[in-house]
């Protein structure tokens, strides 16, 4: 009896990401409203999609509701400043989540906090966008 090509097993194909695979979320947490819409067309034009709080309480509460995949977070905020938001979010969250520290402010003293704290990333103002996005890219893939 010949070999029937139908009855043959089919060789399995290379799996697919799942269509219902979500679109990495990350939240931006910054009082400058320029800065804000300037990172976030840049982010949703690689297909994130970008949850925003405008000051640190805010910005707390929606990371500790939203759970996004990565925050990037301003240290000079009103209502609590991104120093005071990290170290709360790393007393809490028995799962870190990755952080980019973004700021205009010069002194290395701060700089050696934020990796204190564990930042994924320490970005200084005013910074190129190409920047940001390989440092998002790196802490996402």
């Amino acid at each position: 009896m010949a070999d029937n090509p139908k009855t043959e097993k089919k060789e399995a194909k290379e799996p697919k990401e799942p269509k219902t695979a979500k679109k990495k979320r990350i939240l931006l947490v910054d009082d400058d409203q320029e800065i804000v819409e300037s990172m976030k067309i840049a982010l949703q034009a690689k297909g994130y999609e970008i949850l925003i709080a405008r000051d640190g309480n805010q910005g707390l509460a929606m990371a500790e509701r939203e759970d996004p995949s990565l925050l990037i977070l301003d240290m000079m905020m009103p209502k609590r400043s991104g120093f005071l938001v990290l170290e709360k979010l790393r007393r809490t969250q028995k799962d870190p989540m990755r952080i980019i520290m973004i700021t205009a402010n010069e002194g290395s003293r701060h700089k050696a906090y934020a990796e204190m704290l564990g930042v994924d990333d320490y970005i200084r103002k005013p910074f190129a966008m190409d920047r940001l996005l390989e440092s998002v890219e790196r802490l996402l893939a």
